[in-house]
């Protein structure tokens, strides 16, 4: 079984991109599963704070989640053509004390998606994490990319997606990334 986590980076109740989290979790592939890890919670890193009570539980959590994860799947909205701060933040903290760095990330399969009432999608987000993705050490997937344009359009009021040809395009997507995780590395 292959075990991902995925991760919106927006904290909004109505966010496009939690309910693209939600739609992969119903489209995943057999002898896969998607659960979700959150940021909410997380406080703004501080290294004094750190260093007087240590992690947040929260931090604690999603850090835990991902260590334990086969794959890493990024939801991202798009802020200002780049990533949202309170999504890198969370991030950031997940990487105290950097000694653990490799042990959470080092080789993680990580794919990165996402959604925007925009005509071009996520991707500056997308891109502008490669960066941080490789700094951290991770296996991100090139082989797929999927970026949802004037989402409004694609869910319900409720937050279901409504349009089929997404809907294929997102269960691609998951399949291709899925295979991707199971490979090993040499």
């Amino acid at each position: 079984m292959t075990r991902l986590l995925g991760i919106s980076g927006s904290l909004r109740t109505g966010s496009l991109n939690t309910a693209l989290l939600r739609a992969a979790q119903d489209l995943m592939p057999e002898e896969s599963e998607l659960h979700v890890g959150s940021i909410d919670g997380i406080p703004l890193y501080n290294a004094d704070d750190e260093a007087a009570s240590g992690l947040p539980p929260a931090v604690e959590k999603l850090k835990t989640q991902i260590a334990e994860a086969d794959g890493l799947l990024l939801i991202t909205p798009e802020y200002n053509n780049s990533i949202p701060g309170v999504f890198k933040n969370a991030i950031d903290w997940t990487t105290r004390p950097a000694s653990d760095i490799g042990r959470v990330y080092g080789g993680k399969p990580v794919a990165v998606i996402g959604a925007s009432p925009g005509g071009f999608g996520t991707i500056l987000a997308q891109d502008a994490w490669l960066s941080v993705l490789r700094t951290l050490g991770t296996r991100p997937w090139f082989e797929g990319r999927l970026m949802v344009s004037r989402a409004g359009s694609v869910f319900d009021d409720e937050g279901g997606m409504t349009d089929d040809t997404m809907r294929d395009r997102l269960k691609d997507f998951l399949a291709g990334f899925a295979a991707f995780t199971g490979k090993k590395t040499e």
